[in-house]
């Protein structure tokens, strides 16, 4: 089934054109992503599938039924709210039955109750509140009551994803999904979506989620449109074909094309007594011959300053905020070439023990000794501090007039933007102009340009393209100082880092030999032979409670006889209440009360069941 027709659209922003005349079908229960280099226009295209954008031309058609939720890269949500009241300003229409059923009861209007009910019950909104709660939970958001404007960026961008998960939509358009959510929450929305029964399109950089979660992926590349049936490893593998098969094309091309060059020049009157067709293909070959693949890359080959003997050494540090202990009693020494990825929940304190090693914050206790030789580059979170009315070229400049590329080579400003895959045509145009990857980075290349070797890299894979991302990799596997990396990356972990600090709260702060994949299994393993003991063990511990416990006291024998005549009257009670709820023999006030003393008998007879379970156990 056809839910989405995207029909030749094009977008420019002046004289930068993003697409041209792309056209694609989004089918029932396909899960689509999208893969393109920054400043390609991947999210004004979401933007404009998610109705907050218009196309320059073409159309977006959906199918007349299909609900649809969007997911911005930096979503607006009210300050003003509550985290409960911004879940409830959706306009979807299961919380215009809830809102309707709780203005029915307040009011005391029992014809509007009675209709509201009946809505209720079509949507099977009864359990909403609970799915809520359960969405917001994974996604650690859990103070309800909380005002969105009080939140941090991330819980803001966490909550805009639950509002978008909790309306169930027939397509999910979401752009960077797994920005702001720790490893757990990546893995829980991994296992949501692939359950869901909403259709998705997303863009996205994480490459384990793209492989486990998409079935399509389509390519924007030098402004076509690639479609590729299946995951993200059977990309790799197609896309390496297409690109050597256009290579073929072209060398056979520029092989003809020098055959057809020679015939061409022979002379006018020769030309003219030949079939037209031949002139035709000459044209049509001398274009394929003048292809070339834009296979440019980010080549990051910056020079590293010499490390010392004595890198950093760190004895027994202590921070805490209030009663929020991060880090107690840590201790360790750095050695040469060593790469560290930390990983734990968000709040544990992983950006903050970044801000410890650079001085930025403040220890409590204990001391860090730092080397003579060591350079810091530290790539921050939030680092992006650029004036957006400078021009690209300045903000380099302001930097150094001259960078050494430590193989003899010394750049200049522009012809380090060049390295950097910045064109001649973005080197005078304002940061504003830059898409959010582009801004990353820019950033990148001021980190790198004081030639550090110590890098201190939080979150470096936000908004990078996948292109930039594998060549990162790659220099960071050749980085011949020191890196720590905070990252929710998983498949950036597993290629770069040697071992874990793992963030586990309370201060606690675990070595781990080896990557992230490594450490999952390791805990999984722990985790089922955990739960194996304790099912063993559970027959044991019964059986030695039943023992120990061979019949029940007098007070206990008279509360469970009492138990069991009022757990049947109860359920005759609710038995009662139910049939003058569906028969409407109940009306205004008498209908209001029942429906509010089911609520109360329903948890009555849940707690008393579970007390006569644990009685009935002594019994003869």
């Amino acid at each position: 089934m056809n839910y989405l027709q995207v029909e030749n659209i094009s977008k420019s922003f002046g004289d930068l054109e993003l697409f041209n005349n792309i056209s694609f079908t989004i089918y029932k229960d396909q899960r689509v992503a999208l893969i393109a280099k920054n400043g390609t226009g991947k999210t004004s295209l979401l933007k404009i599938m998610g109705g907050q954008d218009t196309p320059d031309d073409g159309q977006i058609i959906f199918r007349n039924d299909v609900t649809v939720g969007y997911l911005e890269q930096e979503p607006l949500v009210n300050p003003e709210l509550t985290v409960m009241d911004e879940v409830f300003s959706s306009s979807s229409e299961v919380v215009r039955a809830i809102k309707e059923y709780e203005a029915a009861i307040k009011i005391d209007n029992s014809e509007r109750l009675n209709l509201a009910m009946h809505q209720m019950d079509t949507l099977n909104a009864w359990d909403y509140e609970i799915r809520i709660k359960q969405i917001l939970g994974q996604l650690k958001i859990t103070e309800f009551d909380k005002k969105v404007g009080e939140m941090s960026g991330g819980q803001k961008k966490r909550l805009a994803l639950a509002n978008v998960l909790i309306n169930d939509p027939d397509i999910l358009i979401l752009d960077e999904p797994t920005n702001h959510l720790d490893l757990d929450m990546i893995e829980w929305l991994e296992g949501f979506l692939k359950s869901s029964k909403s259709t998705l399109f997303m863009v996205t950089h994480d490459r384990y989620f793209l492989d486990r979660v998409c079935d399509v992926i389509y390519e924007l590349d030098d402004n076509q449109l690639f479609r590729y049936k299946g995951n993200y490893s059977y990309f790799l593998e197609k896309r390496d074909e297409r690109i050597n098969s256009e290579n073929q094309e072209i060398d056979k091309a520029k092989s003809l094309f020098k055959k057809e060059l020679d015939w061409v020049n022979r002379s006018p009157s020769a030309r003219s007594t030949k079939a037209k067709y031949r002139v035709d293909s000459f044209y049509k070959t001398k274009e394929t011959a003048s292809k070339r693949r834009n296979q440019d890359e980010v080549k990051l080959e910056v020079q590293s300053a010499r490390l010392g003997k004595k890198i950093l050494e760190m004895y027994n540090l202590k921070k805490s905020f209030g009663d929020l202990s991060i880090i107690n009693n840590f201790s360790y020494k750095f050695e040469r070439g060593e790469k560290i990825g930390i990983i734990g929940e968000n709040g544990t304190g992983k950006s903050t023990f970044l801000n410890i090693i650079t001085n930025q914050i403040p220890l409590d206790s204990g001391r860090i000794e730092t080397g003579s030789t060591v350079v810091m580059g530290y790539y921050k979170q939030d680092g992006i501090t650029f004036d957006e009315n400078k021009k690209v070229i300045e903000v380099i400049q302001d930097l150094a007039e001259e960078i050494n590329m430590g193989d003899g080579r010394k750049l200049s400003p522009l012809q380090f933007l060049n390295y950097f895959l910045f064109p001649p045509k973005t080197h005078y145009a304002f940061v504003r102009k830059l898409s959010g990857g582009e801004k990353r980075r820019l950033y990148l290349m001021t980190v790198l340009i004081h030639n550090p070797n110590f890098l201190l890299l939080d979150e470096p894979t936000n908004d990078l393209d996948i292109m930039t991302l594998n060549i990162l990799e790659d220099y960071l596997a050749d980085f011949k100082g020191c890196v720590v990396i905070v990252s929710h990356d998983r498949f950036f972990m597993d290629k770069i880092v040697d071992h874990l600090f793992v963030f586990e709260g309370q201060g606690n702060v675990k070595d781990f030999p080896g990557n992230y994949s490594q450490y999952r299994e390791d805990t999984l393993k722990k985790k089922a032979l955990k739960q194996k003991v304790e099912k063993e063990e559970a027959p044991k511990k019964q059986e030695k409670t039943v023992q120990e416990k061979k019949k029940l006291s007098y007070k206990e024998q008279q509360e469970f006889n009492e138990i069991n005549e009022s757990i049947e009257n109860l359920e005759n009670e609710k038995t009662q209440i139910e049939t003058g709820l569906s028969d409407a023999s109940l009306q205004g006030d008498e209908l209001i009360q029942a429906s509010q003393r089911l609520l109360v008998i329903s948890k009555e007879l849940e707690e008393k069941e579970d007390r006569w379970l644990y009685l009935s156990q002594w019994t003869e």
